[in-house]
């Protein structure tokens, strides 16, 4: 691939995932787009990312002594931005909200641009301030500021761009601003919509239709978010209510889906949408030098010791537990990682479904669970799920741990000392999934339903282990029967089996995950299948 000759790109995101010190993230789709500029970093593509300095970032969700989830939000300061002496301005309910841009580069990764609008000037400063925080119009401030904002600051900048690529529809307000540049020049909406549609991409995550975000019309141009284009024209780009996916999808010329058979999903889901553009799968990676155990790679290669690397990741677990939850966990028994944002579909609590089944597994020590995840703050059923497994991990002390407060540590803590990687969505509802990827590369044994990146990986019983067979129904009962059966089967015939009675057997199984993944589901692979089916154009 010619570095020389390639398009820029200019990549949108709400949330980048650079390290655990910098808040500006929530989960996945951040962790995704951190991950993505390091490697542009490593490899030297030229992407340009833009975001949001965000004052609060997302939640810091603790435990109350009642076992419940409550939020917590701090003003953090960074002393690592260099500031650009760029402001722009965009024009909210009427009034202009001055953005300053900020540039961090400290986490090996390529230049990233924050807009932030806490500034003195300012009588909106606080639309900056919570990452997928309050309501309705303050969520589209933020995403008028990323979008609109967004272009204003490459202007600004003087920075050439030949394709903007948004990462999920948040960032859809772009368009509308690359729109009205055209429109200024001279052009009809639909000739600036047909130029502009030639320089966007778009990539979705989600694959449940309510999780794509809508907005009402009316609050839309009451805030201004129309930018300056009629009612008509958009209701023709994103429908009545105001979809954020299918306006991308509009005015996007090619958009992706994050796993092979997300693609499915979301082709399905978007059939009946008119004059959207194809979508095409490309599956999500990781940055292998922020996640995966050098020793452990390195063991794998040749002929090192993957064990004692293991066993030094989990005792280091171990101790990050303890230091966390005073409970110290046994190195030797099976230790089993969960980590989700709390949502009905991953069914975190699948595995204690049955009691009679899963109750003498911890008494008896023959498995250890270690349990974290934040819900959403607006999110009552999601704070009940974690209230949940809080209620478990104090009925089971030492055997159960929920980690509160979850964020890229412990995510970097569970997905290189666990020893098997469960992982239980309702498929299809899962989009890609990268946490099981780490996992993986570390040796980490999945065991996953067959949902999301891991139908592309799984070898059962050679690199992890599936259950409940790529069964899919509309009925959850159904559904949830089937894959609870089937986990049960697996986890008492072939998992625990194999853990104690046929190390040997482990230990190949885990170098089979690290050498079945690594090179597939690097951050080297996606971006250069960015480049080759999405930025260049043939």
């Amino acid at each position: 691939m010619n570095l020389n000759a390639l398009p820029k790109v200019a990549y949108f995101s709400m949330e980048y995932g650079l390290d655990a010190s910098m808040k500006t993230y929530a989960g996945g789709l951040g962790i995704l787009a951190g991950d993505y500029i390091k490697a542009a970093k490593d490899y030297n593509f030229p992407i340009i990312p833009i975001g949001i300095k965000w004052k609060q970032g997302y939640t810091d969700q603790m435990i109350d002594k009642n076992g419940k989830p409550y939020d917590s939000y701090h003003n953090y300061e960074y002393n690592f931005l260099e500031d650009t002496n760029i402001k722009i301005t965009v024009k909210i309910r009427k009034r202009d909200v001055v953005c300053k841009v900020w540039k961090v580069d400290k986490f090996g990764n390529v230049p990233l641009y924050l807009l932030d609008t806490d500034l003195p000037e300012n009588e909106d400063k606080w639309i900056t301030g919570q990452l997928y925080g309050w309501f309705k119009e303050e969520r589209i401030a933020q995403e008028m500021v990323l979008g609109i904002g967004g272009i204003k600051a490459l202007r600004a900048l003087g920075i050439d761009v030949d394709v903007y690529h948004f990462n999920e529809g948040h960032a859809v307000f772009a368009a509308l601003e690359l729109i009205r540049e055209k429109m200024d020049k001279g052009l009809s909406f639909e000739d600036a919509l047909k130029q502009t549609r030639e320089e966007v991409v778009f990539t979705t995550h989600t694959p449940i239709v309510e999780g794509n975000e809508s907005h009402t019309l009316d609050c839309i141009m009451y805030m201004g978010a129309n930018n300056g284009l009629s009612l008509e024209q958009m209701v023709q780009l994103g429908g009545d209510p105001f979809n954020m996916t299918v306006a991308a999808l509009r005015t996007s010329r090619i958009s992706n889906a994050v796993s092979k058979l997300h693609e499915i999903t979301a082709n399905k889901m978007w059939k009946d949408i008119q004059d959207k553009s194809p979508i095409i799968g490309i599956t999500n990676a990781i940055h292998i030098p922020t996640w995966v155990d050098e020793d452990i790679l390195k063991a794998s290669e040749g002929n090192g010791d993957i064990w004692e690397c293991h066993i030094k990741n989990k005792k280091a677990l171990i101790d990050f537990i303890y230091e966390r939850n005073g409970v110290k966990l046994d190195p030797y028994i099976l230790l089993i990682g969960f980590s989700r944002r709390a949502a009905p579909y991953k069914r975190s609590n699948l595995i204690f479904s049955d009691l009679n089944v899963i109750e003498p597994l911890l008494k008896e020590k023959k498995i250890q669970m270690v349990y974290a995840g934040k819900a959403h703050p607006l999110d009552d059923t999601g704070k009940k799920i974690i209230e949940n497994i809080v209620s478990i991990s104090k009925k089971y002390p030492e055997s159960v741990v929920f980690l509160e407060n979850y964020d890229m540590s412990i995510g970097k803590m569970l997905t290189r000392g666990s020893d098997v990687w469960l992982n239980n969505p309702r498929r299809p509802k899962e989009a890609s999934g990268t946490s099981g990827m780490k996992a993986a590369m570390n040796g980490v044994l999945n065991l996953s339903t067959l949902d999301g990146w891991w139908p592309e990986a799984c070898q059962h019983g050679i690199n992890g282990w599936q259950f409940g067979d790529g069964f899919e129904s509309e009925n959850d009962e159904e559904l949830d029967k089937n894959d609870l059966i089937k986990l049960y089967n697996v986890l008492l015939n072939d998992v625990i089996p194999t853990y104690y009675n046929n190390k040997s057997k482990w230990i190949e199984m885990m170098k089979n995950s690290i050498l079945s993944t690594k090179d597939y589901f690097s951050m080297k692979r996606m971006i250069e299948e960015y480049y080759q089916k999405m930025y260049t154009k043939y």
